[in-house]
């Protein structure tokens, strides 16, 4: 059950594809990358309706290859989240997966592609393809299924061997747009982990800055930072108040033919 819930967290806490677009305060996304690690929980984000518009230059099929250069418990060793210390194991070794964004689908229906009238296509994340390959990478044939709630981009539901299930529910979001080009993300989302015994939950941070290169293998990279705090229901939130107590930063690469 430990090794499971361990791999769970390296998977769950990497790439994140729900997004909503809800323009931050200028420059603030910018400043926490460069802040990494001396962060806080985040104020300046709108509450998670919709999905998020990626840049044109994001549309089409990939291969990313992840990688976890650094991780940090600012709150060691008082506060050390499960699977923090077997999350060791992945530093500096790259993970790669499959993943692909799309054209906007109907709204609510999951299935059909909206015909756009205008040169501007809304592209975004195919998140129930995206979580399936991710969690694969990590977990292998212990994954069964991911599922997207088609009344909500913003649940997913992984589904696992044993009846276990991980829920993620987004709750807010906001991105920014350097005079660099670089597209930055951020999201906030509660985790639940159900099965092999009492329930487990967390929230997290992801933020991820995007950039279009000019060559051609990779095509794209990013810098991304999830940082973990803990819940209402957990014994130590008090102490831990609004700091993470866990931060994870990845590098990622992105090759495949973007159309």
């Amino acid at each position: 059950m430990m090794y499971v819930m361990n791999v769970i967290w390296s998977f769950c806490l990497i790439f994140v594809f729900l997004l909503f677009y809800a323009e931050a305060q200028a420059g603030e996304l910018s400043e926490r990358l460069a802040h990494f690690p001396e962060w806080e929980k985040l104020t300046s984000v709108r509450p998670a309706i919709g999905d998020l518009v990626y840049p044109n230059w994001m549309m089409g099929s990939w291969q990313v290859k992840s990688t976890l250069i650094d991780l940090v418990a600012p709150l060691a060793p008082d506060i050390v989240t499960p699977g923090f210390e077997g999350n060791r194991e992945y530093l500096n070794k790259p993970i790669s997966f499959d993943v692909r964004f799309i054209q906007e689908t109907t709204p609510h229906s999951g299935l059909k592609i909206i015909p756009r009238t205008s040169n501007k296509s809304a592209v975004v994340a195919d998140r129930a393809f995206n979580g399936l390959n991710l969690a694969r990478s990590y977990l292998g044939n212990t994954v069964l299924s991911v599922k997207v709630d088609p009344n909500s981009p913003n649940r997913q539901i992984t589904f696992l061997r044993g009846e276990r299930q991980l829920v993620s529910i987004v709750t807010a979001r906001a991105t920014e747009t350097t005079p660099d080009g670089k597209f930055i993300t951020t999201e906030l989302f509660q985790q639940l982990f159900k099965g092999g015994g009492r329930p487990y939950f967390n929230t997290v941070e992801s933020t991820t800055a995007y950039r279009k290169l000019n060559q051609l293998n990779p095509t794209i990279e990013a810098d991304q930072v999830t940082a973990i705090y803990l819940s209402p229901q957990d014994p130590n939130y008090f102490a831990a108040l609004s700091r993470p107590v866990a931060l994870y930063r990845y590098h990622l690469e992105f090759f495949g033919n973007s159309h």
